[in-house]
């Protein structure tokens, strides 16, 4: 666990509260896998989405909407069927999960205006970035083609991130 010198109160505690609640949806669907009755990811998110949630306040109302999309996004491809590899089934997990921190965290980045999370939101982007990259290569898949943009050099895992120069980069 990171050390809490970065956010003093619990704060960090609060963060992961949104990658708990992945986990145990994914344990349930693993769960789900070994009962007789096998239930579809599908019918786990329409639980989730069947309880009313207050309406955000105005200025929240964008990153919100981002965020749901994201976590939702990443469950739904997490729901992956069994190929019979583990290492392969893992990496088609993970890589989702990945991509919902990713996309998670550039809407924090947007949208956030405290420092040290805009911080560990780019922290957070580079990481699973390198992750990602790292799953796929352990597992001898290619990365997706490499252009560079803008006069920059941007690697494969960062297009396939759908990131830009301009999501790290706040303007004043």
């Amino acid at each position: 666990m990171r050390e809490s010198r970065h956010f003093p109160g619990g704060t960090w505690l609060a963060l992961r509260i949104g990658f708990i609640w992945a986990a145990i949806l994914v344990a349930l669907v693993l769960a789900s896998a070994r009962s007789e009755k096998v239930q579809s990811l599908a019918d786990y998110i329409a639980a989730i989405c069947a309880q009313p949630l207050r309406p955000p306040p105005a200025q929240e109302a964008l990153y919100v909407s981002e965020t749901i999309g994201a976590m939702t996004k990443m469950m739904i491809d997490m729901g992956i069927r069994p190929s019979g590899d583990v290492d392969a089934d893992f990496v088609a997990m993970m890589v989702p999960h990945h991509q919902g921190a990713i996309e998670m965290a550039q809407a924090e980045l947007r949208y956030g205006r405290n420092e040290p999370l805009r911080r560990m939101a780019q922290e957070i982007i580079v990481t699973q970035l390198q992750e990602i990259t790292a799953m796929r290569l352990s597992l001898g898949q290619t990365l997706p083609p490499s252009a560079p943009s803008s006069g920059q050099t941007s690697s494969p895992a960062i297009r396939d991130s759908k990131l830009d120069a301009a999501t790290l980069v706040r303007e004043p």
